[in-house]
């Protein structure tokens, strides 16, 4: 019986890596799937901070996720990072691939966005999923405590508003932009996200 399993954690938790593993294993038993993204860092494949890659399948807001295993069939499972950007509609279909197709799902995010609210498609993926469970890597804060939030830092200060979705990096890079503001994230315990502390 197929089943839609939704991993999550924090940045840093390995969550690609582990997307490229399972990837990697299934396809070494020539077993056929799917990897999708949507908005990574390198465009248009799934990356992990450790170097490793694989090209992958961009998920636009648009995109049929069902229809497109549909029309790729058959295959075997489908790999889906960066799920807290798929819309709720794509969540619901990756569940009909799952119960209408048989295809096992395995689909990797965030919880909570820098606000510390859960992306819709999270939320979406916590009500549906067959199973779902934390990354076992745990992020750590500048201070040592398990990391709880993905902060958004602009021009070195913790930000609470804006919009959801602002492209950065963890790197913090001292040099400032040539035109706009420098976003990066950065991970933080509960405590420190609250006050806003980077620990710099």
């Amino acid at each position: 019986m197929a089943t839609l399993r939704f991993s999550f954690g924090t940045m840093g938790s390995g969550k690609s890596t582990v997307a490229l593993q399972i990837h990697h294993n299934l396809a070494n038993r020539q077993l056929f799937g799917l990897l999708l993204t949507t908005l990574d860092r390198e465009g248009k494949q799934v990356t992990s901070r450790l170097g490793v890659a694989a090209p992958a399948i961009e998920v636009a807001p648009d995109l049929d996720v069902y229809s497109l295993a549909v029309a790729n069939w058959p295959i075997h499972y489908m790999v889906c990072d960066e799920a807290q950007f798929y819309t709720e509609a794509q969540c619901d279909q990756l569940a009909r691939v799952v119960d209408d197709l048989e295809v096992d799902v395995y689909a990797f995010g965030l919880l909570t966005d820098f606000r510390g609210k859960l992306f819709a498609g999270s939320q979406r993926m916590l009500e549906l999923a067959d199973e779902h469970s934390p990354l076992q890597v745990e992020a750590r804060c500048w201070c040592g405590a398990r990391a709880t939030h993905n902060a958004r830092v602009v021009n070195g200060v913790v930000v609470y508003v804006g919009d959801t979705v602002v492209v950065g990096d963890t790197r913090h890079n001292d040099a400032q932009p040539l035109f706009g503001d420098a976003v990066r994230y950065e991970l933080l315990c509960r405590s420190h996200f609250r006050d806003g502390e980077l620990g710099d």
